[in-house]
């Protein structure tokens, strides 16, 4: 029997959910940085990288999702429930500060971006109309326009597959740094695997992707019940997205590895040097598909980053909260992630350096994740609170991986500072 392929697309389309914008609003322009430092620095060495992190983000991620589906509440109830209260305190005491400079630091990128596509407007006003355009959607339109309109952000990604194959590959090189590791024993070399897996995996959206599950099983009216096609559907999303955000993550370094590195331009600090440097290396093109995935990828990060900073806060004080609530049932909630996205946009405002705020973020990233991951294979192995749906062998054996990276991860980057 044929199958429509428009129909087919569509639903396939309908089942992608909160996996899928997870993994692509980790792709932000703060990350885009990263993985452009990374391809320009040091060419194609860090290709093998996209390989590793991928397993890494699909588990820890995946039981992020099972706990919100599971327990139908955000991971900041999941710990204040069953955890220690001071240490939920510090976490967001933490976090908070962290997030912020993140949301800062991704708005003066599409600011200074959009300034360059026009040049006439300067980059403050472009950073503005971004602020309000972002806090009017989030508190105006209901949970799932804004789920639909972030999938659709997602697309925006996909530029980046395109820009490297505006310049000759050399298809050997590529597969052969792919899929053997090259590791480079120096300083420099350690720093930027530390700051991509700080960049990959990142605490906000362990807190995110709980909440996000919650919130799409309430949308869909789904029962309190669970069973193993929730599972089963949560995984294939959640999957589907994690690769989503490596392929994107492999293609922008094979983009700036390729041209950058091999035109000798060594130095990437901001969105806005690996945009201009590939114009005259690549051409208009490539600088364009670059400057506008930015822009993109800014609008999806943004509500990830400052919805995840809403959820911690409004949970942790018991205040009711939520996408799926209007404005005058949540006003707390609204409140946190309109606070969080103009305290980002003032910062740019006030002169505060936004590499220098990346680094502070990388440093509050890198302290939180392993205790966070261990926490978080704590809840995923009691039947107390999983029930039936605690961890498997392989997704034990996978998240003891990630805790491990991590946590050397964390060693790494305060020996390399």
């Amino acid at each position: 029997m044929d199958i429509n392929p428009v129909k087919k697309t569509e639903k396939f389309w309908r089942t992608l959910g909160p996996g899928f914008v997870t993994g692509a609003s980790d792709d932000d322009p703060s990350g885009i940085a990263t993985y452009s430092q990374a391809g320009a620095g040091f060419g194609l060495t860090t290709l093998w990288t996209a390989l590793v992190t991928f397993p890494l983000m699909a588990a820890i991620q995946g039981m992020c999702a099972r706990i919100g589906i599971v327990t139908s509440a955000g991971l900041t109830t999941t710990l204040k429930k069953y955890y220690s209260k001071t240490l939920l305190y510090v976490f967001v005491l933490i976090s908070f500060p962290a997030i912020i400079l993140n949301i800062g630091a991704d708005i003066a990128g599409m600011g200074a971006v959009a300034n360059m596509l026009c040049p006439s407007v300067h980059a403050i006003i472009f950073s503005t109309v971004f602020v309000i355009l972002l806090i009017v959607t989030l508190i105006y339109f209901p949970y799932r326009k804004i789920a639909s309109v972030l999938k659709w952000l997602c697309l925006t990604l996909m530029l980046y597959i395109i820009v490297p194959f505006l310049v000759k590959q050399d298809g050997w090189a590529i597969l052969k740094a792919t899929f053997i590791p090259q590791i480079k024993w120096n300083k420099e070399y350690i720093a930027i695997l530390v700051a991509i897996l700080g960049t990959t995996i990142s605490p906000y959206l362990f807190f995110w992707q709980t909440s996000m599950e919650k919130e799409e099983r309430v949308s869909k009216k789904k029962s309190i019940i669970v069973d193993k096609s929730d599972i089963t559907d949560m995984r294939k999303d959640v999957n589907l997205g994690m690769f989503f955000s490596n392929f994107v993550m492999y293609f922008i370094i094979l983009a700036t590895g390729s041209v950058l590195f091999r035109g000798g331009v060594t130095t990437i600090n901001t969105v806005q040097d690996a945009a201009s440097a590939l114009k005259p290396l690549a051409g208009n093109s490539a600088y364009l598909l670059f400057a506008i995935g930015v822009i993109g990828t800014g609008l999806l990060a943004i509500p990830v980053l400052a919805g995840s900073v809403s959820y911690m806060i409004t949970e942790t004080f018991g205040w009711k909260e939520g996408l799926n609530n209007k404005w005058h049932q949540a006003k707390g909630f609204y409140l946190v992630i309109a606070i969080s996205i103009i305290i980002g946009f003032v910062i740019n405002l006030i002169g505060i350096n936004p590499i220098k705020a990346l680094i502070f973020t990388a440093i509050a990233y890198g302290v939180t994740a392993p205790v966070l991951i261990a926490i978080i294979l704590h809840i995923c192995n009691n039947k107390k609170i999983m029930g039936d749906f605690t961890n498997k062998l392989h997704s034990n054996i996978l998240g003891w991986i990630t805790l491990i990276v991590m946590t050397v991860a964390a060693v790494a980057l305060f020996a390399t500072m």
